[in-house]
């Protein structure tokens, strides 16, 4: 069973710190799994997908696009 933030003293700092700590873990976390290799499933979905943008380079919206119209919608 894993430790409690109680049994790690973790609930004892503060929101700032429990934060930095959180992130760590988070970017620890987020280390190994891009180490780790795909699954062939999503190897093939991945290079799908590249190669239909690629193919179809006026249907790919991009990044900033989708996201400016996302916030938008929020805002509204």
């Amino acid at each position: 069973m894993a430790p409690t933030m109680q049994e790690l003293g973790i609930d004892q700092l503060s929101p700032e710190d429990r934060l930095a700590v959180a992130n760590s873990i988070l970017e620890s976390v987020a280390c190994e799994v891009e180490a780790a290799p795909l699954p062939a499933a999503q190897r093939i979905e991945l290079e799908r997908r590249l190669a239909d943008s690629m193919a179809r380079p006026d249907a790919v919206v991009p990044w900033e696009t989708v996201k400016a119209r996302a916030l938008a919608r929020t805002r509204t």
